[in-house]
C-alpha cells in the first residue's frame, strides 16, 4: 500500500510535467484506489470527466456549502447522471457560520475547509484541478506535492491554459456549469462570486473587495 512517505514527490512533479493529464489520473487512481478522493466545486467537469473515464467509482466529493448558485446543484445533478459518479456530499453543520453573521474567512472555514477535512480523513491522496493559469497566486502550482496533513496533492491540470480546458470540453462534450457562459470563469458561492470584468484574472471574482483569494482548501 503506497503511502506519502513512500514517494518523491519532487521528482515525481518533475516527471509528470511531460505526462498527458489522463495518464497522471491514471497514475494517481493505480498508486491510491480508494484512498484517494477528487473534489469537485463543479465549476467546470473536466477533471471530473477525466477522472471518471479512468475509473467511474472514483470518489467525487461536493463539498455542500448551503450557498451554492442553482446553477452549480444542476451541473453536478447532469454530471452525475452522465458519468455516473460516486459522489460523496459533505454538508456543513446546522449550526455552522454563514458569511452575513461572521464574514468571508469563518464562513469558508466552516463550510469548505471543514468539510474537505471530513472528506480527507480516511485518504492518503486528493486529486483537484488547480491550474497555474487560474491566478498569479497558482501560478507555481507543482503536479505533486505533500499538502498541509502530509497527503499527496495531485493537480494533472496545473500545466492546462484556458484553450486547453475549451478544447477537451468541446471534444468530450463535458457538462458545463452556465454561469461560465455568462461571466464567471471562477465559481464558488453566490454571496462572494461576481463576474469577471475584461482583462480581469478569473480567480478576480471572487471575494471582490476584499483581500482573499484562496478559501483555504489549497493553503
Amino acid at each position: 500500500m503506497t503511502t506519502a512517505t513512500d514517494l518523491d514527490v519532487d521528482s515525481l512533479s518533475a516527471r509528470f510535467e511531460s505526462w498527458a493529464a489522463r495518464d497522471i489520473v491514471a497514475w494517481a487512481i493505480g498508486t491510491f484506489g480508494e484512498r484517494l478522493a477528487v473534489p469537485a466545486s463543479m465549476g467546470d467537469t473536466v477533471l471530473v470527466h477525466l477522472a471518471a473515464s479512468v475509473d467511474p467509482s472514483v470518489e467525487i466529493v461536493f463539498l455542500d456549502t448551503g450557498f451554492h448558485f442553482p446553477e452549480t446543484l444542476v451541473t453536478l445533478e447532469r454530471a452525475s447522471q452522465r458519468y455516473r459518479l460516486n459522489v460523496v456530499v459533505q454538508r456543513p453543520a446546522a449550526d455552522a457560520p454563514d458569511v452575513f453573521a461572521a464574514g468571508v474567512e469563518a464562513c469558508c472555514a466552516a463550510r469548505k475547509v471543514d468539510g474537505l477535512e471530513r472528506a480527507l480523513h480516511t485518504k492518503a491522496a486528493w486529486m483537484t484541478g488547480l491550474r497555474r493559469s487560474d491566478s498569479p497566486e497558482r501560478a507555481d502550482t507543482p503536479i505533486v506535492a505533500l499538502d498541509r496533513r502530509g497527503l499527496v496533492k495531485i493537480c494533472p491540470l496545473a500545466r492546462w491554459s484556458d484553450a486547453d480546458v475549451e478544447r477537451y470540453s468541446a471534444e468530450h462534450d463535458v457538462v458545463r456549469n452556465p454561469l461560465v457562459e455568462r461571466g464567471y470563469p471562477s465559481i464558488g458561492c453566490w454571496p462572494c462570486t461576481q463576474p469577471v470584468g475584461p482583462g480581469e484574472d478569473a480567480r478576480s471574482g471572487r471575494w471582490k473587495g476584499t483581500p482573499k483569494t484562496e478559501c483555504g482548501l489549497h493553503l
